[in-house]
């Protein structure tokens, strides 16, 4: 093995659901820097743009067919990371049926679709890797993020069935569960100073992640250097889940 280029992706086709902000636009501009032919799909053509990594294509994922057919358009596809994603912030018991629907259309049910169109092309051709975006809301909760989280969860064992499924042909699978990232889905929390600085105090590192944080993760997955790696859940939270970090007891 030609450990030099290991992480190289050159040669190789990869999408970016979601690549026109945040950590979607961070990951393509990873991917084109390690050698890979990005395209980058947005329902925001023109963010998907100014991105600058690549190929832009407009991609609406609510809309009916919508995976099928970019993937029909866009042909063989070695890469496939998805990034899009939606919240409403609200208790149970104030949410709306709607609002729940809408929820889960596109975190979960936008997932199931882009799994199948892209998946079924790259076990005919026995290779791939897609990454999808879980979140530590897949294994913690807090009030008002009961939709999502459920999203969260059940896109880890979607993306878990999908490596079982799909692993005899050479294809992988996996996810990566963010902590608190400082996106456009973040921002209700930012603007507010007192839960933005509680956020912060929670992981081990004491601050929010950065977008281009999440870049490193995205490629390690999409290249050689995690050849055996499928079925996983990689946190990059900066240690939310591994600690309880709300209080520092005394040491003695």
């Amino acid at each position: 093995m030609s450990y030099e280029n290991l992480f190289r992706l050159d040669g190789r086709r990869a999408v970016v659901l979601g690549g026109g902000s945040g950590i979607g636009r961070e990951s393509a501009k990873a991917l084109a820097a390690h050698g890979a032919e990005v395209i980058v799909a947005d329902r925001d053509v023109a963010a998907a743009e100014e991105t600058g990594a690549g190929e832009a294509y407009e991609i609406d994922l609510l809309a009916s067919g919508a995976a099928a057919k970019a993937a029909a358009d866009l042909g063989e596809i070695d890469i496939v990371v998805l990034t899009a994603a939606t919240n409403v912030r609200k208790r149970l018991l104030e949410y709306t049926r709607e609002e729940f629907d809408r929820v889960i259309a596109l975190n979960l049910g936008a997932t199931f679709e882009v799994v199948r169109a892209f998946g079924a092309g790259m076990v005919e051709r026995g290779r791939g890797s897609i990454i999808g975006f879980s979140s530590i809301r897949g294994t913690t909760v807090e009030p008002g993020q009961g939709p999502y989280a459920a999203t969260k969860a059940g896109l880890v064992q979607l993306f878990r069935t999908a490596a079982a499924e799909f692993g005899p042909a050479g294809v992988r699978v996996n996810a990566i569960a963010p902590g608190v990232v400082e996106t456009p889905l973040t921002a209700q929390i930012k603007a507010n100073p007192d839960w933005y600085d509680a956020y912060a105090a929670k992981g081990a590192l004491g601050r929010w992640a950065r977008p281009g944080e999440l870049a490193g993760a995205v490629v390690y997955l999409a290249s050689d250097a995690s050849s055996f790696v499928t079925g996983s859940v990689m946190a990059v939270d900066g240690g939310w889940t591994a600690v309880d970090g709300r209080f520092e007891p005394p040491a003695t």
